[in-house]
């Protein structure tokens, strides 16, 4: 399978992300049903990003252009993919990544998130036959020749000790953070409460963290979540949100509210489902300078970054932890 025949699939399949196929509107279903924390809107966000990001052919082609990619792999390798399963099709990347550089993969799905990638797999294999002896699920990853996994702080290390004697790619933690200068547009105000309230904030590209000027105005911030009010009808959040209340109130810590969303400042870049954090900055004292290349820090929106409302929107080059996917599979 040429490097023309796998765009022209992957095209296909983007197609196929955005129809009102039967069976794929009953996989969409089901992903939501086994996870309460994928609600209908965010599955249909997620894949319509993929669609529309990742699998246009103008895209693609301008994407493996880059990389040189030869119409062949003539030595294709079998790449281990430990998927994580906090976001619809949150691995999806490193799939197009593998399959795009004409390797063969083994792909362990989270029990969190295997529905629509098990459905999209099938799918390929029905529009072309061939593609069903490039990807194959499996329990456990033995044997693989190289290992690309996702997974929490714990689990990396875990994942370091098995992998360790393969090339891999290994990645933990992460999240993002916003820089405001207090003259951000009402437009802005709510693009950023999308890449705060989207997924609700489970995400590596999710802002959980504000870096604000002294004397900022919160009100208008807190007007601009109200687009985001109807997630204090679900359970799930409502249940977290009531529960970091309850300790802010009995710790007799400093807060802001919309009944939807808590503000607190806080030092820590990672913040509590229901919660978003935020630290006052003086133009010049070098703490914005710091948060570049950090660690932590998968994004950073603003005046000057990634613009408000795009951070869930990634692009094929925006690379997980910044390094570069495409670039380790091609060097195999």
């Amino acid at each position: 399978m040429n490097l023309e025949r796998r765009i022209s699939l992957l095209v296909e399949l983007g197609n196929y992300l955005v129809s009102g196929d039967p069976g794929w509107q009953e996989a969409r279903a089901r992903a939501s049903a086994a996870n309460g924390w994928f609600r209908p809107e965010f599955v249909e966000g997620a894949i319509r990003g993929i669609a529309e990001e990742f699998l246009q052919k103008d895209k693609l082609l301008a994407w493996t252009e880059q990389y040189g990619l030869p119409q062949e792999n003539i030595a294709p390798k079998n790449i281990g993919l430990v998927m994580a399963g906090n976001l619809p099709l949150v691995g999806f990347h490193d799939f197009l990544s593998i399959f795009i550089a004409g390797h063969r993969q083994t792909i362990r799905p989270s029990s969190k998130d295997e529905v629509l990638i098990r459905q999209l797999v099938e799918r390929a294999g029905h529009y072309d036959p061939e593609f069903r002896d490039w990807v194959s699920f499996a329990d456990r990853l033995n044997g693989c020749d190289a290992y690309i996994a996702t997974g929490s702080n714990n689990s990396a290390r875990y994942f370091d000790y098995y992998f360790s004697k393969y090339p891999h790619i290994i990645r933990r933690n992460r999240t993002s953070v916003a820089i405001l200068n207090g003259h951000e547009t009402m437009e802005e105000l709510r693009g950023l409460a999308d890449d705060t309230c989207q997924y609700f904030g489970l995400g590596c590209r999710s802002t959980t963290k504000l870096y604000v000027p002294e004397n900022y105005d919160f009100i208008p911030l807190l007007a601009a979540f109200g687009k985001y009010d109807y997630l204090a009808d679900y359970a799930k959040y409502k249940h977290n949100y009531d529960y970091y209340l309850t300790i802010l109130i009995l710790n007799k810590k400093k807060y802001m509210s919309n009944a939807t969303i808590l503000l607190e400042e806080n030092e820590s870049f990672f913040s509590p489902i229901s919660a978003l954090f935020y630290e006052h900055y003086r133009p010049g004292s070098g703490t914005l300078a710091a948060l570049d290349g950090h660690p932590d820090i998968q994004c950073i929106t603003g005046h000057g970054h990634i613009a408000f409302g795009r951070a869930q929107r990634p692009g094929l080059r925006d690379y997980a932890d910044g390094v570069d996917t495409l670039q380790f599979l091609r060097g195999l």
